[in-house]
């Protein structure tokens, strides 16, 4: 049995990841957290998730929620995730990490501590993004720069950062397929008079509006012809078997960052 506990559980992702761990056989869900001051800290976690068993609290302190847990999941925000990972490193825990929106100084201050532990980390943890990361690649590599590339993502209007975690990382793949760093040659936006397209480079355009749970196309365009690759999310559960997937996987690993192509065995 494996215990595991979920940071900002009463966020969009944190809900459906607790109501997975509180139905699997092999988890049991020993702790949650939500920041201070929400409604949530302090009541049972069944009042707020479904599926979730007796005996849970919802905590505003990682110490006390992950106390006995073997795994944090955490789908929170760039800020949260470095605290939790310093607590992780202190504590020994593994953790699998979906939060996205870093800046550079704070990303590489998370990898830095990432890999003292076993940590899935990554962007986009459903089966078919990570097939699509592994087909962008190729498809990049093939076609050459004869092709323009171009990344579409559209998210629902409440999403914080842009553009999305999975778009860059979809991006750092059609990159390393074009034997290119992404950020020599990643265009986010065209506005006014900006002549022609650039060599090599990697336009990624973000939408954003209603419900969407996410939405990711790559686009290789050539001339007379076009390549298009599409993932469309319809359900967050993609998202959180993921994880759930990723946590029972992490456990007695080596320290290091691990992607989900490794718990998927690509």
């Amino acid at each position: 049995m494996i215990k595991v506990a979920v940071v900002g559980v009463c966020g969009r992702m944190g809900m459906s990841v607790a109501s997975l761990a509180g139905a699997d056989g092999d988890i049991e869900l020993v702790g949650a957290t939500e920041a201070a001051g929400h409604v949530s800290v302090g009541r049972g976690l069944g009042d707020f998730v479904a599926g979730a068993g007796p005996g849970v609290s919802v905590s505003d302190s990682i110490e006390e929620a992950a106390r006995d847990a073997d795994v944090i999941i955490d789908f929170t925000v760039p800020e949260a995730t470095l605290a939790h990972a310093e607590y992780s490193v202190r504590n020994g825990k593994s953790m699998v990490i979906g939060t996205t929106g870093f800046e550079p100084e704070q990303r590489e201050e998370l990898l830095s501590l990432l890999e003292r532990i076993p940590c899935v980390f990554s962007p986009n943890m459903s089966v078919g993004i990570n097939v699509l990361f592994e087909i962008s690649r190729q498809v990049a590599s093939h076609l050459g720069e004869g092709y323009d590339a171009e990344i579409f993502e559209t998210h629902h209007r409440a999403k914080a950062d842009s553009p999305s975690g999975t778009a860059i990382a979809l991006a750092e793949a059609v990159a390393a397929g074009l034997g290119s760093e992404l950020q020599d040659v990643a265009r986010y936006e065209r506005h006014g008079r900006i002549g022609a397209r650039g060599k090599g480079e990697i336009g990624i355009q973000t939408l954003r509006g209603g419900d969407v749970v996410g939405d990711h196309t790559v686009m290789f365009l050539g001339d007379g012809e076009r390549v298009e690759l599409t993932h469309r999310a319809t359900s967050r559960e993609n998202f959180s078997a993921g994880a759930i997937r990723a946590a029972k996987w992490i456990p007695g690993k080596s320290p290091g960052i691990y992607a989900m192509r490794d718990v998927l065995g690509f």
